[in-house]
């Protein structure tokens, strides 16, 4: 029989389809303390009520202290207690075109050998999904409990066991089914094909053939250059492209005509280094930047600003920090800052013996020393 739709899904969307899936980590002490830091996650694709999912664990599960879960007889409300961390999402691989797929995850964590019975389920609440790469909110499951006054591990010899389901939901009423919407794909081959192209940018010796009016009508900038005023590029059929690499141009042109930048989604390491250049790039060029992602294409800056943030860690806080503020991340430099000092102590250790963080001192100035010690500081007032 179907397990019982999760509460936190909305309530007159009753019917749904739903896909389990057992993740299994082994030698879980062992792949954090040797990790290297080239994956950051744990992918299990998925296909459901027709589309495609994937349960993304955030790699390594990291340890830490967590809060009891309930209030526990003798104990204080905030009581700490040691234990595994592992942060889940849920992401949308297909595309819904007009519509909006509804969907939660939801995990319990298991005890293969049946001593333990399993964890509470703990879900997302249901989030809407349309286009590639939409992701819930994160899900935190922590693997140490207490339970009738004593503590419950699910780590057993390194092994930990998730269950994790993928619960879409559907309209009662459904209305007539809409085809998805293929313009992002029509206009990513048109580009790809070249045909129609009225101008071609030149970036270290490739061409790149475009289209004015596409470039003019996702940016006000490209508005100016190719339709208004006396710019030379609104009369030459050719621009050239300073001190640009190739492969950063080209994921940036393929943004402005699919509004998707896939690389993002490749092996941690290559990734977290196309957003720096995508962001470092559009910072340094003029009027290819702040002003291109501040009319229209912030989404841009935020997706790799993501990216980023899923790579922190002790080799990485510090050189991500003073990127942050040189480019003027915001979102990104505080997790920077709460991973460095307001999390765990071992973070903040491992991060001064870096190379990275006095280079980091250097190239930030005063003003990032305080916030460290605010929040170092914080941390400490609440342990």
């Amino acid at each position: 029989r179907p397990p019982p739709i999760p509460a936190w899904c909305v309530a007159h969307l009753a019917d749904a389809a739903r896909s389990t899936h057992l993740l299994q980590f082994h030698d879980i002490g062992t792949k954090i303390a040797d990790d290297d830091g080239t994956d950051h996650h744990f992918k299990c694709s998925c296909q459901v009520d027709g589309y495609r999912w994937e349960i993304r664990v955030v790699y390594p599960p990291y340890y830490s202290l967590v809060e009891t879960e309930y209030v526990v007889e003798g104990l204080p409300e905030d009581y700490l207690v040691e234990g595994y961390v592992v942060p889940l999402q849920l992401v949308f691989l297909g595309e819904a075109g007009a519509n909006k797929v509804p969907a939660a995850l939801s995990c319990r964590l298991l005890d293969p050998s049946g001593a333990t019975g399993p964890s509470r389920e703990k879900g997302t609440a249901a989030a809407s999904f349309q286009h590639p790469s939409d992701r819930s909110e994160l899900l935190t499951i922590r693997t140490t409990f207490y339970r009738a006054k004593s503590i419950v591990v699910y780590v057993k010899n390194g092994c930990l066991t998730l269950e994790c389901t993928v619960t879409v939901l559907r309209d009662l009423n459904p209305i007539i089914a809409v085809p998805s919407n293929n313009l992002p794909r029509h206009l990513g081959e048109l580009l790809a094909s070249g045909a129609g192209a009225d101008v071609t940018f030149a970036v270290a010796g490739q061409s790149f053939p475009a289209h004015r009016s596409i470039l003019a009508a996702r940016s006000p900038v490209f508005m100016a250059q190719f339709f208004a005023g006396e710019m030379l590029e609104r009369i030459s059929p050719r621009v050239e492209i300073k001190e640009m690499d190739p492969f950063v141009f080209q994921a940036m042109l393929r943004f402005v005509y699919t509004d998707a930048v896939p690389e993002l989604d490749e092996a941690a390491e290559t990734a977290a280094a196309l957003a720096r250049h995508l962001l470092a790039a559009a910072d340094r060029y003029g009027m290819l930047s702040i002003q291109w992602l501040q009319h229209g294409l912030d989404r841009l800056r935020a997706m790799c600003e993501r990216r980023l943030a899923w790579a922190i860690d002790a080799g990485t806080a510090a050189p991500t920090l003073a990127f942050a503020e040189r480019h003027g991340c915001s979102e990104l430099k505080a997790r920077c800052i709460e991973f460095i000092a307001g999390g765990l102590a071992e973070n903040l250790d491992a991060v001064l013996a870096t190379e990275g963080f006095g280079r980091c001192l250097e190239d930030t100035g005063p003003s990032v020393v305080i916030e460290l010690l605010k929040a170092a500081h914080a941390r400490k007032i609440k342990n």
